[in-house]
């Protein structure tokens, strides 16, 4: 029998050139909850059923066995995106200014969007791109969930 990959993620891990700056961040500007299970090394946090991880870059890429590489400077697109979906259209304009407030860079401004929501995005101090939707087409459960229809 083939062993298959579950349709899953449990951890995203970011590699972060400052763990300190980046757990403050995380955990002090935007009230993300930190987990106890973490070290001077690594940082934990519970985003519902996703644990977001903060290790260092150079240490990610020795633990991935990957090449170090410097960051992608200021403004550069580093391949990917995380997202967070709100609830309500206005929630949008809402988190950017929060996040604003915390230190994050606001790349693309709260506009509404041509697939029918509205969105915007903000990179952390590391650069990560966060986009901040609200998909009409992509209701939220109780647990804060995408309702995604298979």
């Amino acid at each position: 029998m083939v062993a298959r990959m579950e349709p899953r993620v449990n951890v995203i891990t970011l590699g972060v050139s400052d763990l300190e700056r980046a757990r403050r961040f995380y955990q002090d500007a935007l009230g993300f909850p930190m987990s106890t299970a973490g070290n001077e090394h690594i940082a934990f946090f519970r985003l519902g059923p996703i644990v977001l991880a903060l290790f260092g870059r150079d240490a990610l890429a020795d633990d991935a066995g990957l090449a170090k590489t410097p960051p992608p400077a200021p403004g550069a697109f580093p391949g990917f995106t995380l997202a967070h979906n709100v609830r309500e259209r206005d929630d949008v304009d809402r988190v950017l200014a929060t996040v604003e407030r915390a230190g994050a860079a606001i790349l693309v401004a709260a506009h509404d969007a041509f697939w029918g929501g509205r969105s915007g995005y903000f990179a952390d101090p590391d650069g990560n791109a966060w986009e901040v939707a609200w998909n009409p087409h992509f209701p939220l459960d109780a647990a804060g969930q995408v309702a995604l229809t298979s």
